[in-house]
């Protein structure tokens, strides 16, 4: 077993003992060396390399050991010759941050040729996870992985005890298990390059710095076996179902992964099952015409992780009149779509399902003729679209006027049980949520897919050129939502008064230790007035042309009702969904208020209350028990399942049992580090001492030349480019600073204009609080 020691000395020990991979030759020397022999150094270097490309590396004292990696701290020169490294060296030594003489520098031959260049985490850093984790480039840099400053990467993840199905990623495998051997641990943290004859060479090997617990291994092996079963199960025919598999994901329906994270707390993840996902979905869709799911949960969780059946919801958006050959046919085309395209995931509706019939209907089904559907076939389902949208869109009894209705009932019932006397919390947690249920996220769910409907609409009338884009965007900036009404709010109120009306509002709607604007206004306003600086939109005024050219569509496509009664719809559909949002929002809040009250009658606290399931409620109100004996043992398991499920990582679309072992991530996805949870003010330009304390900072690329900001107490980092390891991501991880790496060039510039933000790690959101 070897022993780490310097960076130099580290690789020097490798020489002639790894046989699956190999090590560059070095000349290494001290400062003191350098000072006193710099003449003799320069000889050596020159006759051991010739006039090959040099590199000089920093091998001081205080790298690479078991407390701190102090990764990137200091100064590398690349693509040198002999004849400069003295001049280069001092500069090396300069980035020191001491005088000590017994720091080391190192000398070695630049690598050519490189087809791969990464980093190869043996053990997960940010949740402790058996996973080792590959971040790794094929531009032919041996710098831009570490560096942050490569905005295309792949990042891979494959966990412990299995072979990874990428041929490349396996002969890898093999080498740095070979250096977890030699080394006699699990967590390493090793840079490695493979040139274009496949030879690995490993640049550096270092302890890796671990602020969690490394996981339990058979446990995370159990619970992958259990939900690698489950998926086995699935992937075949299905009664009532049509399609012959299915594929899982965190975004195509009801979006789990935005709506409650891809990690949410078990309150939260059992409330969204039980309120939207288990029924109140498929009662929607049913009711409106599509195809009768229900007794079908909408989501499921791999290990706590939350996921969409994207069969089942695919087969929700089928017309019920529709036949089932036809139907299994359909399904089976979205599926191989979004096999071929899960970048869709987040997208389903626009880009794979068709759920409406809208003005560019004729032109999208072509498609399916184009995959084997037959006219007859295209007939039958375009006949039937236009069956669900013209029930959608009556203007004398369509269901968007019911669920308004709907909404109106729940303020009632949701005030009466408020005020209602003598009811124990329990009682009143129960009757919310099932109101909150059927006459809050029903029709919700109802207005929210006439709210699609409705903006498909209007995006064919831009597709038909009836519209403008700009126009379309004058006419959607003439819908007054409850988000128009609470900047009026917030400009001509008091904070007290706004605090009033709005204080029930939180990020994070499901989860209960996420903060009520009324129970922490300091996080989310300041003392300053409010200035509304928008511009007024110019009015938008339908001409008559337009007019005339949407009822033409209309009747081109059998549509019921006029032009005047669809943009009635369309501007009903829209200002509704979001005040359905609000009021259901309002009544979710309280009682997550009632849950926490409930805890503390019984001694727990907010954050103990976050680890209940939502049905030990049901089990409380409908029989008796010691309640306090059966909340303790409730938050007990959660608080056992939660940390389990923080040790996992699964990718955004799960395809295959295999998925859940070894996947890769989509480059754009955000790479999240530590698992904690900050809300702060944000400081993108000017970066000092005194602007960084406390801020959670933009910084478009994980450069190293950063990394001073260390020494404050700063609150986060989100950075454009850069992944889980960079120096950055790694100087962050070591601190236990929350930091999102890599969110690309347009969410960069998205966040760059807000105040405050929050981000959580473990569940893997950022949002715009200010």
């Amino acid at each position: 077993m070897l022993t780490f020691q310097t960076k130099a000395h580290t690789l020097k020990q490798l020489e002639g003992v790894v046989g699956k991979s190999r090590v560059l030759p070095q000349v290494c020397f001290t400062v003191r060396e350098l000072r006193e022999n710099a003449d003799e150094i320069k000889r050596k270097i020159t006759k051991q390399f010739g006039d090959r490309k040099l590199i000089v590396r920093s091998s001081a004292v205080n790298e690479d050991s078991l407390a701190y990696s102090n990764a990137g701290v200091y100064l590398s020169v690349l693509n040198i010759f002999s004849e400069q490294v003295i001049e280069q060296a001092e500069r090396v030594c300069q980035s020191f941050s001491d005088d000590c003489p017994d720091n080391q520098l190192f000398v070695q031959p630049m690598l050519e040729n490189v087809r791969i260049h990464g980093v190869w985490f043996t053990v997960d850093p940010n949740t402790g996870g058996n996973y080792h984790v590959v971040n790794y480039d094929t531009s032919g840099s041996t710098t831009s992985v570490t560096s942050g400053k490569c905005g295309d990467f792949e990042v891979h993840y494959l966990f412990h005890g299995r072979k990874s199905r990428d041929c490349q990623l396996s002969c890898l495998e093999e080498a740095m298990e070979e250096l977890m051997d030699i080394f006699d641990t699990k967590a390493l943290d090793i840079e490695f390059a493979v040139d274009d004859t496949g030879q690995i060479f490993i640049l550096q090997v270092r302890p890796l710095v671990l602020k969690t617990p490394l996981a339990d291994y058979e446990v995370q092996a159990r619970l992958l076996k259990e939900a690698e079963d489950y998926i086995c199960t699935h992937m075949h025919p299905s009664m009532y179902l049509g399609g012959e598999r299915t594929i899982y994901g965190g975004m195509p329906d009801w979006n789990p992964a935005e709506i409650i994270g891809t990690r949410p707390k078990p309150l939260a993840l059992s409330l969204y099952k039980r309120l939207v996902t288990d029924q109140i979905w498929a009662w929607q869709r049913e009711r409106y015409g599509y195809k009768d799911l229900r007794g079908f949960p909408l989501m499921t969780d791999f290990c706590g992780l939350p996921y969409i059946d994207t069969r089942i919801s695919f087969n929700s958006f089928i017309p019920k009149n529709l036949t089932a050959t036809t139907c299994s046919k359909l399904v089976n085309y979205y599926l191989d779509k979004l096999e071929k395209h899960p970048e869709y995931h987040d997208a389903v509706e626009f880009e794979i399902v068709f759920t409406c019939l809208s003005f560019e209907i004729s032109d999208k089904l072509r498609i399916l003729r184009e995959s084997g559907f037959t006219e007859d076939e295209t007939e039958e389902i375009k006949d039937a679209l236009r069956v669900v949208t013209n029930s959608i869109i009556n203007s004398q009894n369509g269901f968007w006027k019911q669920e308004l209705e709907e909404i109106a009932t729940l303020r009632r019932r949701y005030v009466e049980i408020m005020v209602a006397k003598g009811m124990p919390t329990i009682g009143k947690i129960y009757w919310l949520l099932e109101n909150i249920a059927r006459y809050g996220l029903l029709p919700f769910a109802g207005l929210a897919r006439c709210g699609f409907v409705a903006v498909s609409f209007l995006k064919s009338m831009v597709y038909q050129n009836i519209f403008t884009m700009k126009e379309y965007q004058a006419y959607m900036r003439t819908i007054r939502t409850v988000s128009t009404q609470l900047k009026e709010d917030r400009q001509a109120d008091s904070l007290e008064m706004f605090l009033d009306k709005w204080g029930f509002l939180r990020p994070s709607m499901y989860d209960v230790t996420s903060s009520r604007y009324d129970k922490a206004p300091w996080v989310y306003f300041d003392g300053s007035s409010y200035t509304d600086t928008n511009v007024q939109p110019q009015p938008f005024i339908l001409t008559n042309t337009q007019k005339i050219a949407v009822q033409d569509l209309m009747t081109e496509n059998g549509l019921a009702g006029d032009a005047s009664e669809l943009f009635m719809f369309i501007k009903n559909s829209i200002e509704g969904r979001e005040f359905s949002k609000m009021v259901f929002s309002q009544c979710l809040s309280d009682a997550l208020e009632l849950f926490v009250a409930l805890g503390q009658e019984y001694g727990f606290t907010r954050e103990d209350v976050a680890y209940l399931d939502c049905r030990v409620l049901d089990q409380l109100y409908v029989s008796p028990h010691n309640i306090e004996a059966v909340l303790l043992k409730a938050i007990a398991e959660g608080k056992e399942r939660y940390r389990d499920t923080l040790t996992f990582t699964m990718p955004p679309v799960i395809f295959s049992p295999d998925d859940l072992y070894d996947f890769n991530l989509p480059s754009q996805t955000p790479h999240f580090v530590t698992l904690k949870e900050v809300t702060g003010e944000i400081c993108s330009e000017t970066f000092s001492g005194r602007t960084v304390t406390g801020k959670i900072l933009l910084i478009e690329a994980a450069d190293p030349g950063y990394d001073w900001i260390f020494s404050y107490s700063i609150a986060g980092i989100i950075t454009a480019y850069g992944g889980v390891n960079s120096h950055m991501a790694i100087r962050a991880g070591e601190f236990g600073i929350p930091a999102v790496m890599g969110v690309g060039e347009k969410m960069f510039r998205y966040y760059k204009q807000a105040r405050i933000l929050h981000i959580d790690c473990s569940n893997k959101i950022i949002e715009v609080i200010r």
